[in-house]
């Protein structure tokens, strides 16, 4: 299993604008549902053996943290004619089975991975409420591969901090997972 990293966005950068297909409902989600609310966005999917590793906390996480004011979107930009497990109806299988209470979308374009500079799953934007990036880094410091429990502790504590009005530093860890399945010719030069 490969590793690739986040590519730790810079800190303060705007939130690139989004609007997509949500599997699940039907209903188009866009960047100005949350107008003036802090806003987490995940760059996921559901195969990838990162994400499995971390799906039950960050969900129970995540369905918490909205009835604390934070939004929470999920994307999934793979390529899905090669990874047909990570197709929309699968991911409504997924949102249900794991009781997601937040959007997880479809960026079939690959178009808005590319405006967040997103590299792998599960990537992780942390927005304040006027939508500048205030964290990119890791969930926690558990992997598939070692023996760390799954806490949440990283993401948890920028949240918290966040929303106490106290942004996380920019001394963050990134990211790891697999590296988003890009459609031929459809890579990104930022790596």
């Amino acid at each position: 299993m490969s590793e690739t990293p986040s590519t730790m966005l810079e800190v303060g950068t705007q939130a690139p604008y989004f609007s997509l297909p949500e599997p699940a409902s039907g209903n188009l989600v866009s960047l100005s549902d949350y107008s003036g609310k802090p806003l987490l966005v995940v760059f996921s999917c559901n195969h990838c053996p990162y994400v499995l590793h971390i799906i039950r906390s960050f969900t129970e996480f995540a369905n918490a943290a909205q009835h604390r004011g934070l939004g929470i979107v999920m994307i999934s930009s793979n390529d899905v004619t090669g990874y047909p497990a990570d197709s929309p109806e699968k991911m409504a299988e997924l949102a249900q089975k794991y009781g997601f209470e937040f959007p997880y979308l479809y960026d079939e374009s690959q178009q808005v991975a590319q405006s967040y500079w997103a590299a792998c799953t599960p990537d992780f934007f942390l927005f304040d409420a006027s939508h500048r990036l205030v964290y990119r880094g890791q969930y926690d410091a558990s992997r598939p591969s070692n023996n760390v429990t799954v806490s949440g502790n990283d993401m948890k504590a920028a949240v918290d901090g966040l929303l106490a009005g106290n942004p996380p530093s920019g001394d963050q860890i990134p990211s790891v997972g697999c590296n988003i399945k890009w459609r031929a010719g459809n890579a990104p030069d930022y790596f």
